[in-house]
């Protein structure tokens, strides 16, 4: 009787880890999706594999099974499988997002000698910002800003809809966040981004 009802409260402990590990922002995939966006973009010779997390980490501090949790894991796998699934990976292939790519792609001929006097570069929150406006003939000027108007524009777009065809509009933040690290490590030879508050040329 007295293991009957210490197995309850553990039941449901178990129910409610399972459950927030499902809902965890996939962290690695999203950075393996954002890299290959911004190597599309940027058209980067760059090929170094990106490595993956390894499970063995995760399974190291495993203790001797109760056999009641045990059964219940095999009731929650049962009932939860597409949300175990669907932590694996990150869909980036929809007609929206790849209208957005492209969209993007096509500007980077026109930033690139922007990027390239150091005018432009890539902020900290995922965005295109100014760096060095003298840096642009004059006459330029008005057609860089509005360049970096319609990239920035794309950019919250890819960032805001990632997040939503993943089923999690709540992850756009997570989703910016991600795409400004790997834009930073992904700037090509000449680019400006910014790290730890301040300009820093690749």
């Amino acid at each position: 009787m007295m293991n009957k009802i210490l197995g309850y409260p553990l039941m449901a402990l178990a129910l409610t880890a399972c459950v927030t590990i499902n809902i965890y922002f996939p962290a690695a995939a999203a950075e393996e999706a954002a890299r290959t966006i911004v190597r599309d973009v940027l058209k980067s010779e760059q090929s170094e594999p990106v490595p993956s997390p390894k499970e063995g980490d995760r399974q190291s501090q495993r203790t001797q099974p109760n056999p009641l949790l045990v059964a219940f894991g095999v009731l929650l796998e049962q009932l939860i499988p597409e949300a175990q699934a669907a932590q694996a990976d990150i869909d980036i292939n929809t007609p929206a997002i790849r209208a957005i790519r492209s969209s993007m792609q096509s500007r980077q001929a026109s930033l690139a000698p922007f990027y390239n006097s150091g005018a432009i570069g890539f902020d900290s929150n995922g965005s295109v910002a100014v760096r060095d406006l003298a840096a642009a003939p004059l006459k330029d000027r008005n057609r860089l800003k509005k360049l970096v108007a319609d990239e920035n524009a794309d950019r919250s777009r890819l960032y805001k809809e990632i997040a939503r065809v993943n089923g999690h509009p709540e992850w756009e933040g997570d989703v910016r966040a991600t795409f400004a690290k790997v834009w930073a490590q992904e700037a090509l030879p000449g680019y400006w981004y910014q790290a730890g508050g301040s300009w820093r040329q690749r």
